[in-house]
């Protein structure tokens, strides 16, 4: 039984990923794929934690935390660029003394 819900529950969250990357390429503005990118970052690390319980193992720890550590940074990266308009900002170098 318990096989039967990881599986339901994966096929979920695959079909969750297609309808975050329908909206990934149709999104009506910047901040609307922005979100769904960020969807696609959850949805993948809750779908590799439950293939992880499916298989009982913990091999798929580190690649829960590269997961989860590469959709903060994209995220923060996204917003960081819809408010600014630039990722990393150059400034002079003389106030950093």
């Amino acid at each position: 039984m318990i096989h039967f819900i990881l599986m339901l529950s994966i096929t979920i969250m695959a079909l969750a990923i297609g309808v975050c990357a329908w909206r990934l390429v149709k999104g009506p503005s910047l901040p609307d794929r922005v979100a769904a990118l960020d969807t696609i970052g959850i949805n993948l690390l809750a779908m590799v934690a439950v293939l992880s319980v499916f298989l009982q193992t913990q091999a798929f720890i580190e690649i829960i935390l590269l997961i989860g550590i590469l959709s903060f940074i994209g995220t923060t990266a996204f917003a960081r660029y819809i408010e600014r308009g630039v990722v990393l900002e150059h400034g002079n170098d003389q106030d950093c003394r």
